[in-house]
């Protein structure tokens, strides 16, 4: 069974850092893009980033380049988002999601606000 668990969700002032871990299970990490997406309030998913099966690709989205890296640890089979000077508009629930197969764990919430 596929579990994708997301953790490290929490509240922060805008300009702060956090860093979301995907703890993956129940299938072969190690060759599958992967991508953060995330939920704001009343608004529909946003693919926030992705990452190649090797780490070495990533793409990001206009809103959060230069600010976020995603990186991945197939050994641990591990998926994380280090997000920096964040953004009240950044407050949404983050998902990481098998891609393309879409399928993504419970979320994490992350609150930007002072």
């Amino acid at each position: 069974e596929v579990q994708l668990v997301e953790s490290g969700g929490g509240w922060m002032q805008p300009g702060g850092s956090l860093r979301l871990s995907c703890a993956a299970s129940g299938f072969l990490f190690s060759s599958y893009e992967m991508t953060w997406v995330r939920q704001a309030p009343g608004k529909g998913l946003e693919s926030v980033s992705i990452i190649d099966s090797g780490g070495g690709r990533t793409g990001y989205a206009n809103s959060v380049k230069g600010r976020f890296t995603i990186s991945r640890d197939n050994a641990k089979n591990t998926l994380y988002l280090q997000m920096n000077s964040l953004k009240t508009g950044d407050t949404a629930v983050y998902y990481c999601a098998i891609h393309p197969d879409g399928r993504r764990g419970q979320g994490t919430q992350v609150t930007v606000s002072s």
